[in-house]
């Protein structure tokens, strides 16, 4: 069975490939684009010209831009939700206090998801185009933490959709302040980290 060559043509095109293959090249090339010029300055034409291939192949895998973004926004965020089970432990509450261990956990994989993988997290949460599904699997992943910890401390008039709105802007405001740095960048935020996920779980026993 013949394969085809994935080499540069001598146009400088590339020739035809494997789909999986090619959107991946798709998605890697439009990341440092649209990091590199941001999403006003990304354009279908730059993308396919990172790529090697002409914008009219690229249209064969993606309608616009935005799908590209979002399917960006999708894989970055499954990393998010792997990293933040992979912190959670599997076995079900049994003394007073796991669920506010697996709560840290999950906040802290979340943090640190967006401290070491700062250009995914401002594709996921600070573009201006961001499909609304993805905000709402981040908002159901905290509101289960806010559940899990209601559950277990018996706070059976807990706000469960108020407190995990307080849990997720705290971790998303030291991420997205430290990725600017006014709260002097990724070693202070590190430094801040675990006081800051003390703060917001001490706010949700006491809500």
């Amino acid at each position: 069975m013949s394969v085809s060559s994935n080499k540069p043509s001598k146009s400088g095109r590339k020739a035809k490939g494997d789909g999986h293959l090619r959107r991946a090249e798709i998605l890697d090339a439009a990341k440092t684009i649209f990091t590199r010029t941001g999403y006003e300055g990304t354009t279908i034409r730059k993308i396919a010209e990172e790529v090697g291939v002409s914008s009219t192949a690229l249209y064969m895998h993606f309608r616009d831009k935005d799908e590209i973004l979002i399917e960006i926004c999708s894989q970055a965020m499954a990393g998010l939700f792997t990293e933040a089970s992979d912190a959670s432990p599997s076995a079900p509450v049994t003394a007073k206090g796991d669920a506010m261990l697996r709560a840290r956990r999950v906040m802290d994989a979340y943090i640190r998801f967006g401290l070491d993988n700062a250009n995914a997290y401002r594709l996921v949460f600070c573009a201006p185009k961001i499909d609304q599904a993805l905000a709402e699997r981040t908002y159901r992943r905290f509101q289960a933490v806010a559940a899990d910890i209601a559950s277990e401390r018996g706070l059976r008039h807990a706000d469960e959709t108020l407190a995990a709105r307080f849990l997720w802007s705290g971790c998303h405001g030291l991420v997205s302040l430290s990725l600017g740095e006014p709260v002097g960048g990724w070693s202070q935020a590190q430094a801040l980290q675990p006081a800051m996920i003390d703060s917001l779980l001490q706010g949700v026993l006491a809500s």
